[in-house]
Protein backbone atom coordinates (compact mmCIF):
# COMPACT_ATOMS: atom_id res chain seq x y z
CA UNK A 1 0.00 0.00 0.00
CA UNK A 2 1.54 3.34 -0.83
CA UNK A 3 1.82 5.28 2.58
CA UNK A 4 2.30 9.23 0.87
CA UNK A 5 3.46 11.74 3.47
CA UNK A 6 0.52 14.50 3.78
CA UNK A 7 2.99 16.97 2.41
CA UNK A 8 3.70 14.89 -0.90
CA UNK A 9 0.10 14.28 -1.34
CA UNK A 10 -0.81 17.81 -1.23
CA UNK A 11 2.03 18.83 -3.38
CA UNK A 12 0.53 16.15 -6.28
CA UNK A 13 -3.12 17.16 -5.63
CA UNK A 14 -1.56 20.94 -6.58
CA UNK A 15 -0.23 19.84 -9.76
CA UNK A 16 -3.60 18.05 -10.98
CA UNK A 17 -6.34 20.47 -9.03
CA UNK A 18 -6.13 22.69 -12.37
CA UNK A 19 -6.78 19.88 -14.83
CA UNK A 20 -8.95 17.64 -13.24
CA UNK A 21 -13.46 18.44 -12.37
CA UNK A 22 -12.82 16.93 -9.03
CA UNK A 23 -14.41 17.64 -5.78
CA UNK A 24 -13.23 20.96 -5.63
CA UNK A 25 -15.54 23.80 -3.80
CA UNK A 26 -17.17 25.68 -6.36
CA UNK A 27 -17.44 25.50 -9.89
CA UNK A 28 -20.44 26.13 -12.60
CA UNK A 29 -22.10 23.58 -14.68
CA UNK A 30 -20.21 20.28 -15.31
CA UNK A 31 -21.61 19.55 -18.59
CA UNK A 32 -24.41 17.54 -17.08
CA UNK A 33 -27.61 16.98 -19.32
CA UNK A 34 -30.23 19.81 -19.48
CA UNK A 35 -33.22 18.44 -17.66
CA UNK A 36 -36.40 17.08 -20.15
CA UNK A 37 -39.19 19.64 -18.88
CA UNK A 38 -42.59 18.59 -18.78
CA UNK A 39 -45.44 19.09 -16.31
CA UNK A 40 -45.28 18.66 -12.75
CA UNK A 41 -45.93 14.75 -12.05
CA UNK A 42 -46.01 13.26 -15.31
CA UNK A 43 -43.99 10.51 -16.45
CA UNK A 44 -40.99 10.61 -19.00
CA UNK A 45 -41.66 9.84 -22.61
CA UNK A 46 -38.07 8.49 -23.65
CA UNK A 47 -38.21 4.92 -22.53
CA UNK A 48 -40.39 2.08 -22.84
CA UNK A 49 -42.85 2.00 -20.46
CA UNK A 50 -43.19 5.21 -19.20
CA UNK A 51 -46.11 6.29 -17.33
CA UNK A 52 -48.28 4.72 -14.92
CA UNK A 53 -48.55 0.81 -15.08
CA UNK A 54 -50.74 -2.07 -13.17
CA UNK A 55 -47.87 -4.33 -14.49
CA UNK A 56 -45.97 -5.71 -11.54
CA UNK A 57 -42.30 -4.63 -10.79
CA UNK A 58 -40.82 -7.82 -10.78
CA UNK A 59 -38.66 -8.52 -7.33
CA UNK A 60 -34.78 -7.42 -7.61
CA UNK A 61 -35.80 -4.47 -9.55
CA UNK A 62 -33.42 -1.54 -9.99
CA UNK A 63 -34.09 1.97 -9.54
CA UNK A 64 -31.55 4.60 -10.33
CA UNK A 65 -31.57 8.64 -9.89
CA UNK A 66 -31.08 9.75 -12.88
CA UNK A 67 -28.70 13.00 -12.35
CA UNK A 68 -27.90 14.07 -15.87
CA UNK A 69 -31.37 14.28 -16.59
CA UNK A 70 -35.22 14.73 -14.14
CA UNK A 71 -35.82 11.05 -13.93
CA UNK A 72 -35.02 8.08 -11.89
CA UNK A 73 -35.22 5.05 -14.15
CA UNK A 74 -36.67 1.47 -13.37
CA UNK A 75 -34.45 -1.40 -14.21
CA UNK A 76 -34.49 -5.10 -14.41
CA UNK A 77 -30.79 -6.16 -14.47
CA UNK A 78 -31.34 -9.66 -16.65
CA UNK A 79 -27.52 -9.64 -16.51
CA UNK A 80 -25.64 -11.28 -19.63
CA UNK A 81 -24.41 -7.50 -20.57
CA UNK A 82 -28.44 -6.75 -20.82
CA UNK A 83 -31.01 -4.78 -18.78
CA UNK A 84 -34.71 -4.80 -19.20
CA UNK A 85 -35.42 -0.96 -19.25
CA UNK A 86 -38.93 -0.83 -17.24
CA UNK A 87 -39.83 3.16 -17.80
CA UNK A 88 -38.75 6.06 -16.18
CA UNK A 89 -40.33 8.93 -14.01
CA UNK A 90 -39.76 12.48 -13.89
CA UNK A 91 -39.05 13.33 -10.29
CA UNK A 92 -37.32 16.73 -10.32
CA UNK A 93 -34.37 18.34 -11.69
CA UNK A 94 -31.01 16.09 -10.72
CA UNK A 95 -32.20 13.70 -8.54
CA UNK A 96 -29.30 12.66 -6.34
CA UNK A 97 -29.88 10.32 -3.45
CA UNK A 98 -32.86 7.80 -3.19
CA UNK A 99 -34.04 6.16 0.39
CA UNK A 100 -36.62 3.20 -0.15
CA UNK A 101 -39.68 3.03 2.28
CA UNK A 102 -41.19 -0.87 3.09
CA UNK A 103 -44.41 0.44 1.98
CA UNK A 104 -42.95 0.62 -1.77
CA UNK A 105 -42.68 4.60 -1.96
CA UNK A 106 -39.29 6.00 -3.22
CA UNK A 107 -38.30 9.21 -1.84
CA UNK A 108 -35.80 11.33 -4.23
CA UNK A 109 -33.95 14.27 -3.25
CA UNK A 110 -33.60 16.40 -6.28
CA UNK A 111 -32.55 20.21 -6.90
CA UNK A 112 -36.19 21.22 -6.30
CA UNK A 113 -37.49 19.29 -3.41
CA UNK A 114 -38.19 16.07 -2.17
CA UNK A 115 -40.10 13.60 -4.57
CA UNK A 116 -42.10 10.60 -3.69
CA UNK A 117 -42.72 7.66 -6.19
CA UNK A 118 -44.92 4.77 -5.68
CA UNK A 119 -43.07 1.38 -7.10
CA UNK A 120 -45.79 -0.61 -7.86
CA UNK A 121 -47.36 1.53 -10.36
CA UNK A 122 -44.20 3.67 -10.82
CA UNK A 123 -45.55 7.21 -10.56
CA UNK A 124 -44.39 10.12 -8.60
CA UNK A 125 -46.92 11.19 -6.22
CA UNK A 126 -45.65 13.89 -4.85
CA UNK A 127 -42.67 16.90 -4.60
CA UNK A 128 -42.25 17.92 -1.70
CA UNK A 129 -40.74 21.85 -2.13
CA UNK A 130 -36.99 22.87 -0.01
CA UNK A 131 -37.86 25.15 2.77
CA UNK A 132 -34.32 26.07 2.28
CA UNK A 133 -33.22 28.96 0.01
CA UNK A 134 -30.71 27.42 -2.25
CA UNK A 135 -31.36 29.99 -4.89
CA UNK A 136 -31.43 29.31 -8.52
CA UNK A 137 -32.43 25.43 -9.41
CA UNK A 138 -29.25 24.25 -11.54
CA UNK A 139 -27.86 21.05 -12.91
CA UNK A 140 -24.46 19.63 -12.16
CA UNK A 141 -21.93 18.56 -9.35
CA UNK A 142 -22.57 21.76 -7.56
CA UNK A 143 -26.27 22.64 -7.98
CA UNK A 144 -28.26 23.63 -4.74
CA UNK A 145 -31.12 21.22 -3.46
CA UNK A 146 -30.84 17.35 -1.80
CA UNK A 147 -28.11 15.27 -2.16
CA UNK A 148 -27.85 12.67 0.47
CA UNK A 149 -31.38 11.20 2.08
CA UNK A 150 -32.64 8.28 4.93
CA UNK A 151 -35.74 7.63 6.77
CA UNK A 152 -36.14 6.87 9.52
CA UNK A 153 -36.52 3.09 10.79
CA UNK A 154 -40.46 3.58 11.63
CA UNK A 155 -40.88 5.41 8.31
CA UNK A 156 -42.32 8.46 9.47
CA UNK A 157 -39.95 10.94 8.41
CA UNK A 158 -37.78 11.63 5.58
CA UNK A 159 -34.20 13.15 6.42
CA UNK A 160 -32.51 15.14 3.19
CA UNK A 161 -29.28 16.85 3.12
CA UNK A 162 -29.33 20.50 1.15
CA UNK A 163 -26.51 22.06 0.07
CA UNK A 164 -26.74 25.85 -0.29
CA UNK A 165 -24.21 26.78 -2.73
CA UNK A 166 -21.52 28.96 -0.93
CA UNK A 167 -22.50 28.51 2.18
CA UNK A 168 -23.71 25.72 4.93
CA UNK A 169 -26.35 23.11 4.09
CA UNK A 170 -29.38 22.13 6.09
CA UNK A 171 -31.16 19.09 7.28
CA UNK A 172 -34.76 19.14 6.55
CA UNK A 173 -37.42 17.14 8.04
CA UNK A 174 -40.15 15.45 6.24
CA UNK A 175 -43.28 14.12 7.65
CA UNK A 176 -43.99 11.31 5.22
CA UNK A 177 -47.96 11.50 6.26
CA UNK A 178 -48.10 14.67 5.76
CA UNK A 179 -45.74 15.49 2.82
CA UNK A 180 -44.16 18.85 3.76
CA UNK A 181 -41.10 19.46 5.54
CA UNK A 182 -41.64 20.22 9.57
CA UNK A 183 -38.45 20.94 10.49
CA UNK A 184 -34.68 22.73 9.31
CA UNK A 185 -31.99 22.06 11.40
CA UNK A 186 -28.05 23.82 10.01
CA UNK A 187 -25.38 21.20 9.39
CA UNK A 188 -22.36 21.28 7.32
CA UNK A 189 -20.92 22.13 4.18
CA UNK A 190 -22.80 19.94 0.88
CA UNK A 191 -23.97 16.73 2.40
CA UNK A 192 -23.14 13.86 0.17
CA UNK A 193 -24.64 11.56 2.75
CA UNK A 194 -27.34 11.30 5.30
CA UNK A 195 -27.54 7.94 7.65
CA UNK A 196 -29.33 7.19 10.26
CA UNK A 197 -28.85 5.38 13.42
CA UNK A 198 -30.97 1.60 14.22
CA UNK A 199 -33.08 3.11 16.91
CA UNK A 200 -33.86 6.00 15.18
CA UNK A 201 -32.76 8.52 17.99
CA UNK A 202 -29.27 10.21 15.44
CA UNK A 203 -29.19 11.18 11.59
CA UNK A 204 -25.53 11.58 10.14
CA UNK A 205 -25.04 13.86 7.60
CA UNK A 206 -21.54 13.48 5.77
CA UNK A 207 -20.97 17.21 4.83
CA UNK A 208 -18.00 17.34 2.21
CA UNK A 209 -17.12 20.54 2.26
CA UNK A 210 -16.71 20.92 6.01
CA UNK A 211 -14.56 17.32 6.57
CA UNK A 212 -16.87 16.84 8.87
CA UNK A 213 -20.52 14.50 10.35
CA UNK A 214 -23.27 16.12 11.81
CA UNK A 215 -25.08 14.35 14.48
CA UNK A 216 -28.32 15.37 14.64
CA UNK A 217 -30.66 14.55 17.84
CA UNK A 218 -34.23 13.14 16.73
CA UNK A 219 -35.35 14.36 20.30
CA UNK A 220 -34.30 17.98 20.93
CA UNK A 221 -32.80 18.25 17.13
CA UNK A 222 -29.46 19.55 18.15
CA UNK A 223 -26.47 18.88 16.07
CA UNK A 224 -22.99 18.17 17.05
CA UNK A 225 -20.06 18.50 14.80
CA UNK A 226 -17.44 15.45 14.60
CA UNK A 227 -14.56 16.62 12.25
CA UNK A 228 -13.77 13.60 9.99
CA UNK A 229 -10.43 14.59 8.31
CA UNK A 230 -7.54 11.39 8.57
CA UNK A 231 -5.24 13.99 6.15
CA UNK A 232 -5.97 16.90 7.93
CA UNK A 233 -7.56 19.88 6.73
CA UNK A 234 -5.15 22.14 4.68
CA UNK A 235 -6.08 22.74 1.54
CA UNK A 236 -9.48 24.04 2.65
CA UNK A 237 -12.35 24.06 0.06
CA UNK A 238 -10.41 23.12 -2.61
CA UNK A 239 -9.27 19.98 -1.33
CA UNK A 240 -9.45 16.04 -2.44
CA UNK A 241 -9.09 14.41 0.66
CA UNK A 242 -12.43 15.47 2.44
CA UNK A 243 -15.42 12.57 3.25
CA UNK A 244 -17.92 11.63 0.98
CA UNK A 245 -20.28 9.07 2.18
CA UNK A 246 -20.41 7.08 5.02
CA UNK A 247 -22.06 3.07 6.74
CA UNK A 248 -23.62 2.50 9.54
CA UNK A 249 -21.87 -0.50 10.75
CA UNK A 250 -24.20 -3.32 11.73
CA UNK A 251 -22.63 -4.81 14.85
CA UNK A 252 -21.99 -1.30 16.91
CA UNK A 253 -23.39 1.70 15.11
CA UNK A 254 -19.89 2.90 14.26
CA UNK A 255 -19.70 4.73 11.49
CA UNK A 256 -17.12 4.15 8.66
CA UNK A 257 -15.64 6.71 5.86
CA UNK A 258 -13.48 5.40 2.84
CA UNK A 259 -10.82 8.01 2.12
CA UNK A 260 -8.44 7.13 -0.88
CA UNK A 261 -7.98 3.47 -0.56
CA UNK A 262 -5.22 4.27 1.90
CA UNK A 263 -7.51 5.06 5.18
CA UNK A 264 -10.73 4.30 6.75
CA UNK A 265 -12.24 6.45 9.50
CA UNK A 266 -14.33 4.90 12.26
CA UNK A 267 -16.39 7.06 13.82
CA UNK A 268 -17.73 6.60 17.52
CA UNK A 269 -20.97 9.08 17.07
CA UNK A 270 -21.45 8.65 20.53
CA UNK A 271 -18.26 10.04 21.74
CA UNK A 272 -17.31 11.90 18.81
CA UNK A 273 -13.70 9.46 18.64
CA UNK A 274 -12.32 8.93 14.90
CA UNK A 275 -9.97 6.17 14.97
CA UNK A 276 -7.86 5.16 11.56
CA UNK A 277 -7.65 1.85 10.05
CA UNK A 278 -5.74 0.85 6.73
CA UNK A 279 -7.26 0.43 3.40
CA UNK A 280 -5.35 -1.00 0.12
CA UNK A 281 -6.96 0.36 -3.06
CA UNK A 282 -5.08 3.40 -3.18
CA UNK A 283 -7.60 5.14 -5.41
CA UNK A 284 -9.59 8.06 -4.69
CA UNK A 285 -13.02 6.93 -2.85
CA UNK A 286 -16.29 7.61 -2.52
CA UNK A 287 -19.86 5.43 -2.24
CA UNK A 288 -19.84 3.12 0.25
CA UNK A 289 -22.28 0.25 2.14
CA UNK A 290 -22.19 -2.65 4.26
CA UNK A 291 -23.96 -5.72 4.26
CA UNK A 292 -25.90 -7.22 6.79
CA UNK A 293 -22.96 -9.48 7.72
CA UNK A 294 -20.64 -6.50 8.24
CA UNK A 295 -19.17 -6.39 5.14
CA UNK A 296 -18.35 -3.05 3.43
CA UNK A 297 -18.37 -2.14 -0.01
CA UNK A 298 -16.28 0.99 -1.54
CA UNK A 299 -16.30 2.75 -4.54
CA UNK A 300 -12.94 3.91 -5.57
CA UNK A 301 -13.47 6.17 -8.12
CA UNK A 302 -10.05 6.55 -10.17
CA UNK A 303 -7.07 8.25 -9.48
CA UNK A 304 -6.61 11.98 -8.82
CA UNK A 305 -2.61 11.76 -9.76
CA UNK A 306 -2.81 9.07 -12.51
CA UNK A 307 0.99 8.66 -11.82
CA UNK A 308 0.86 7.54 -8.26
CA UNK A 309 -2.99 6.62 -8.03
CA UNK A 310 -4.49 3.06 -9.03
CA UNK A 311 -7.71 3.07 -11.13
CA UNK A 312 -11.56 2.64 -10.45
CA UNK A 313 -12.43 0.06 -8.04
CA UNK A 314 -14.32 -1.70 -5.75
CA UNK A 315 -12.83 -2.96 -2.62
CA UNK A 316 -15.50 -5.62 -0.85
CA UNK A 317 -13.55 -5.78 2.79
CA UNK A 318 -14.71 -8.32 5.18
CA UNK A 319 -15.76 -7.25 8.94
CA UNK A 320 -11.86 -8.44 10.21
CA UNK A 321 -10.28 -6.10 7.23
CA UNK A 322 -9.34 -8.93 4.63
CA UNK A 323 -9.98 -6.79 1.43
CA UNK A 324 -10.34 -8.14 -2.03
CA UNK A 325 -10.10 -5.30 -5.02
CA UNK A 326 -12.00 -5.66 -7.82
CA UNK A 327 -11.21 -3.42 -10.97
CA UNK A 328 -13.75 -1.41 -12.88
CA UNK A 329 -13.78 0.11 -16.37
CA UNK A 330 -14.27 3.95 -15.76
CA UNK A 331 -15.41 6.11 -12.96
CA UNK A 332 -18.22 5.17 -10.87
CA UNK A 333 -19.96 6.58 -7.79
CA UNK A 334 -22.36 4.66 -5.70
CA UNK A 335 -22.80 0.98 -4.50
CA UNK A 336 -26.24 -1.23 -3.99
CA UNK A 337 -26.37 -4.91 -2.78
CA UNK A 338 -28.95 -7.20 -4.19
CA UNK A 339 -30.90 -9.09 -1.54
CA UNK A 340 -29.45 -12.24 -1.67
CA UNK A 341 -25.80 -9.95 -1.25
CA UNK A 342 -24.46 -12.01 -3.95
CA UNK A 343 -23.97 -9.29 -6.62
CA UNK A 344 -23.02 -5.69 -5.99
CA UNK A 345 -24.56 -3.04 -8.02
CA UNK A 346 -21.97 0.44 -8.77
CA UNK A 347 -23.93 2.92 -10.53
CA UNK A 348 -21.40 4.64 -13.53
CA UNK A 349 -22.89 8.08 -13.14
CA UNK A 350 -20.08 10.06 -10.87
CA UNK A 351 -20.47 13.46 -9.54
CA UNK A 352 -17.62 14.90 -11.88
CA UNK A 353 -16.62 14.66 -15.53
CA UNK A 354 -16.05 11.38 -16.46
CA UNK A 355 -19.30 9.36 -15.73
CA UNK A 356 -21.00 6.96 -18.51
CA UNK A 357 -24.72 5.86 -18.67
CA UNK A 358 -24.42 2.25 -16.98
CA UNK A 359 -23.77 0.25 -14.19
CA UNK A 360 -21.70 -2.57 -13.59
CA UNK A 361 -22.83 -5.36 -11.17
CA UNK A 362 -19.73 -7.42 -9.39
CA UNK A 363 -20.58 -11.05 -8.28
CA UNK A 364 -19.28 -10.49 -5.25
CA UNK A 365 -17.94 -14.27 -5.05
CA UNK A 366 -16.05 -14.34 -8.49
CA UNK A 367 -15.27 -10.49 -9.08
CA UNK A 368 -16.76 -10.97 -12.40
CA UNK A 369 -18.03 -7.29 -13.74
CA UNK A 370 -20.87 -7.40 -16.18
CA UNK A 371 -21.23 -3.61 -17.39
CA UNK A 372 -25.11 -2.66 -18.05
CA UNK A 373 -26.22 0.18 -19.88
CA UNK A 374 -28.53 2.27 -17.45
CA UNK A 375 -30.07 5.83 -17.19
CA UNK A 376 -28.52 9.24 -17.89
CA UNK A 377 -25.83 9.78 -15.39
CA UNK A 378 -27.24 7.08 -13.00
CA UNK A 379 -26.19 8.15 -9.30
CA UNK A 380 -27.99 6.77 -7.07
CA UNK A 381 -29.39 2.87 -6.43
CA UNK A 382 -32.31 1.43 -4.39
CA UNK A 383 -32.88 -2.44 -5.45
CA UNK A 384 -36.64 -3.08 -4.53
CA UNK A 385 -38.08 -6.25 -2.98
CA UNK A 386 -40.88 -6.57 -5.07
CA UNK A 387 -44.51 -5.29 -5.38
CA UNK A 388 -45.71 -3.63 -1.94
CA UNK A 389 -42.33 -3.99 -0.29
CA UNK A 390 -38.84 -2.12 -0.01
CA UNK A 391 -35.21 -3.07 0.20
CA UNK A 392 -32.00 -3.04 1.51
Amino acid sequence: MNRRSLAGRLAALAAVTATLGGCAPDGGDDGAASPVSAPPGSTAQRTPGSGGTSARTPQGTLLVTDFGADTVTFVDPAGRGTAADLGSVRVGTAPYGIALGEDGTAWVATAEGVAAVDTRTRVRTALVPHRTDTGPVTTGEYRGGGMGIALSPDGSRVYVGVNVPGGKGTLEVVDTERREVTRVVPIGRRPFDVDVSRDGRQVYATNHDSFDVSVVDTGDWTARRIEVAPYGTEGGLGSWLKPHYAAVRPSDGALLLPFEGERLAVVDPGTGRVRIEDMTANTHQHGVTAGADGTLYVVGTGPIDPSEDDGPSLTVRTPEGDERVVPLDGPHETVALSADGRTAYVSGGFTRDGYWNGLSAVDVATGRVTRLPVGERPLAIAVLGGQGTGAG
